[in-house]
């Protein structure tokens, strides 16, 4: 890379930084807010539901609480399966999907009947047609979830009246089009004022933000969908007994935000659990060549940021590693275990390309990152002519998909098999 290209993606690193911080989405928002008052605009939330996605059945729930407690214009928007682009893993996402419905429900003091398998095709069309109709009806929030929790437990569907197959096919193709078009791209988001917030995992933040705005018609009261936090701290708690000891097989990317703003917290938890992490490293998605559309990687660096705001990580002034730096990033990566240094090698490398900006590719970014966290230089410089991670990333990856997983972060942990940092409360529980 020459000098003017590394000088380009530094600048664009900080510019990026600045939209991510938050600061940055403080001044968004209130020009949105703004626009909104200044057109007489209501508090407009759109909730787009997909009939045979677990995660919009709990989703859908939550519908009629969060407009009897806030003051917004609810819209229902009934649509299809993303495009394979979006979930390349498509039988192992419905496959997770279900189980870890079943797990997150109780959490929200909701439960998830269903069958073994994913809804019949056909009942899930006459469920389409359903709530088309009742969106048309304005009858829309008093049927979802009769006709969803029929529909997923292999119930008979109540007898609704039911639109066209044209009209629905319309609809749906006019709801894809305008999720799109406010930025996101699975079933079960909800939309409001330039952001998503996909599931029962970030209503939290739709919660806060609407309470910031005065539409909250209970103010003093708790949030209806707050959280689930990890407790460690790396510390137990007194008076308290260790677990006995699980390994956690710790399946992470060098180039996965979502692995950068977790990867912490993951080795606090294990401590306080006197817990061994195996990280388990594999290849990024683009280099294993699955794809990552744009608003699906603009949704996720975002929603990274904001996740990583509340729990107070560093992120966001990022050098993408994509290509050469993830490579030469993973190719000390057996040094730094036969050295013991695995663990604040791989916090230095990701917090160093997520939060400072540094360039991985270059000899003087990997070097930082590699003398903090205790190598020797020279002896980086011998590990970078040795391919023999690929065969360990690979392995690693067959491993992670032959537990059913495909997308990282991810964690093993006895009979607990969990995708995404998001699952860090349950990785806790398992390790209780």
């Amino acid at each position: 890379m020459s000098l003017k290209d590394d000088l380009k993606k530094a600048l664009v690193s900080k510019v990026m930084a600045r939209r991510l911080s938050q600061e940055g989405t403080a001044a968004r928002r209130a020009k949105m807010e703004k626009k909104r008052m200044k057109q007489g605009l209501p508090h407009r939330v759109d909730f787009f539901h997909q009939v045979d996605d677990p995660y919009s059945l709990l989703a859908a729930r939550a519908l009629k609480p969060l407009q009897k407690r806030y003051d917004i214009e609810l819209k229902v928007h009934i649509v299809g399966a993303p495009d394979d682009a979006m979930v390349p893993r498509r039988a192992k996402l419905k496959a997770y999907g279900r189980r870890d419905a079943s797990l997150i429900a109780p959490k929200y003091g909701l439960t998830f009947a269903h069958c073994d398998q994913d809804p019949d095709a056909a009942e899930g069309d006459k469920a389409n047609a359903m709530l088309v109709q009742a969106v048309e009806d304005d009858t829309i929030l008093d049927v979802i979830d009769a006709v969803s929790t029929a529909l997923w437990s292999g119930q008979s569907l109540p007898p609704l009246p039911m639109a066209k197959d044209e009209d629905t096919q319309e609809h749906q193709v006019r709801a894809a089009h305008l999720r799109k078009q406010l930025g996101h791209y699975l079933g079960a988001a909800f939309c409001y004022g330039g952001e998503s917030y996909w599931g029962l995992d970030r209503l939290h933040y739709l919660e806060k933000r609407l309470q910031a705005l005065g539409a909250d018609k209970h103010p003093a009261s708790a949030p209806l969908y707050p959280a689930p936090l990890a407790r460690s701290k790396g510390t137990q708690t007194a008076g308290s007994k260790k677990a006995p000891e699980k390994p956690i097989d710790f399946f992470v990317s060098l180039r996965s935000p979502y692995s950068a703003i977790v990867a912490k917290r993951v080795f606090e938890v294990a401590k306080s659990a006197d817990a061994q992490v195996r990280i388990r490293y594999v290849l990024p998605m683009v280099m294993r060549g699955l794809p990552v559309p744009r608003e699906k990687a603009l949704y996720i660096v975002h929603d990274a940021a904001r996740e990583a705001h509340r729990v107070d990580v560093p992120f966001g002034r990022f050098n993408d590693p994509l290509g050469l730096p993830t490579e030469r990033g993973l190719s000390l990566m057996p040094l730094a275990q036969d050295k013991g240094v695995s663990e604040p090698y791989l916090l230095s490398f990701l917090e160093g390309v997520w939060a400072e900006g540094i360039n991985a590719g270059t000899d003087r970014g990997l070097r930082t990152i590699a003398e903090r966290a205790g190598l020797v230089w020279s002896d980086a410089q011998l590990a970078l002519e040795d391919d023999g991670w690929r065969a360990i990333a690979e392995a690693n990856r067959r491993e992670l998909f032959g537990l059913g997983l495909w997308g990282v972060p991810s964690f093993h942990c006895g009979d607990a098999l969990l995708w995404g940092q998001d699952r860090l409360w349950a990785l806790e529980e398992a390790l209780q």
